[in-house]
């Protein structure tokens, strides 16, 4: 009862944060003309990309319409600069919990900065749309947004204190979860030459596999066994459970995020460069969506990231000696630069066919549509379904994972 009761109180905090963070950004900055400001963004492919990752903020202007943005690009910043800078790496893993409160407060201090300039920017931006557009129109809307985004950012920081699941994670989870009914007035059957009840089945069998790849790919791992040096006379008895676990994508959704921006500025380009030379749209059109370009460069973009965001997170040198302070060792490999070389492999070959994996699941959408004529993959597009389907993961094994340690302390106790 008391394990049931601690678990409720944190699923009840965690869900009353995503209502107040909902709420927010729904409540609009005086001052703006929404209807003409709605309007003139409906084809703004960048707008709506950022529009996934604030619940449609972007497009309402609201008081949260920053969201958790600022803070993730910050934190991605930070980890940058961690790798860059000794001094933040050793911080960070020396210093124990002292310097990881130290990055924490670092990283906060970036997110003010960050979303102080992105409020500047909308200010600047909504000129047009503005009834009296003015110096102290440009200070209220930069503080009530900047605002705004710190408190998002308190937010996530509760819910993943006090609450369950990563609260950054949860807040992108929300806002594209409510993005999805709305999506649904989009969808349309062409069915002239096909039935109904044969595109809708189509449709069930194209989720059922998307989901499935996704999910495959969130959790699939290499498991590179690892034996120590009590057990080096008896390779053949290895034990199963000590190995280091090699993710399929290390990188998350981050790289396809990251490729799906970068190919979203020729379209915001193209509309910027209308009366530009005509060799200079013809070039940019070249990166078009349906042009042949497109889909060869978007494969390598999110190539390229996944390989930088693997080099982030995986260390194979910092591996192999963690290895040899353990003394455990990979068999039939000598300890060293052999370890090194064997994860460095191991990792990049890893890193490839996840990039690739993660390349078809952006095609999925695509292909779906174009097979079964109906316009339903278009709202909930590759890196939403692998937030939601990661983000769900992710907060269902914390649950697990805490009413196993709650019975466990029980039963000591």
């Amino acid at each position: 009862m008391k394990t049931t009761y601690k678990l409720q109180q944190k699923i009840f905090i965690t869900l009353l944060i995503l209502l107040i963070a909902r709420f927010g950004i729904f409540i609009p900055i005086p001052g703006i003309d929404h209807e003409a400001f709605n309007n003139s963004i409906k084809h703004n492919s960048i707008i709506n990309f950022l529009n996934v990752f604030s619940g449609g903020g972007f497009s309402t202007i609201g008081i949260f319409a920053l969201g958790i943005v600022p803070y993730i690009n910050s934190s991605i910043i930070m980890q940058l600069i961690i790798k860059i800078v000794p001094e933040l790496e050793n911080l960070q893993k020396e210093e124990g919990e002292n310097g990881r409160q130290k990055i924490t407060q670092i990283t906060r201090y970036l997110t003010l900065l960050w979303a102080l300039l992105q409020s500047i920017s909308i200010a600047l931006w909504v000129k047009p749309y503005v009834f009296d557009w003015n110096n102290y129109f440009i200070l209220d809307c930069t503080v009530t947004l900047t605002t705004g985004s710190m408190i998002i950012m308190w937010f996530s920081e509760i819910i993943t204190e006090f609450g369950i699941g990563n609260g950054a994670s949860l807040l992108i989870f929300q806002n594209i979860v409510s993005s999805i009914p709305k999506n649904f007035k989009t969808y349309t059957i062409d069915s002239y030459n096909q039935d109904k009840i044969v595109a809708l089945s189509l449709v069930i069998i194209f989720c059922i596999i998307t989901l499935t790849i996704t999910i495959l790919i969130q959790e699939g791992r290499r498991k590179i066994l690892i034996v120590s040096a009590r057990q080096l006379g008896q390779i053949n008895e290895l034990n199963p459970q000590s190995y280091i676990p090699l993710k399929l994508n290390q990188g998350g959704v981050m790289p396809i995020v990251f490729a799906s921006a970068a190919m979203a500025l020729p379209s915001y380009l193209s509309q910027i460069l209308s009366a530009s030379p005509i060799v200079v749209q013809k070039a940019v059109s070249l990166f078009l969506p349906n042009s042949f370009l497109y889909l060869p460069l978007y494969c390598l973009l999110i190539i390229c990231f996944s390989y930088f965001y693997s080099s982030l997170i995986l260390n194979p040198q910092e591996i192999a000696k963690n290895l040899k302070k353990m003394g455990a060792s990979i068999p039939n490999i000598r300890p060293g630069t052999d370890t090194i070389q064997y994860l460095k492999q191991r990792i990049n070959k890893l890193t490839f066919l996840g990039a690739i994996f993660l390349f078809l699941i952006a095609l999925l959408p695509s292909i779906a549509s174009s097979i079964t004529s109906i316009n339903a993959f278009r709202g909930l597009g590759a890196t939403s379904l692998l937030i939601l389907v990661g983000v769900a993961i992710d907060t269902a094994k914390q649950i697990q994972t805490y009413i196993i340690s709650q019975q466990y302390d029980n039963m000591m106790e």
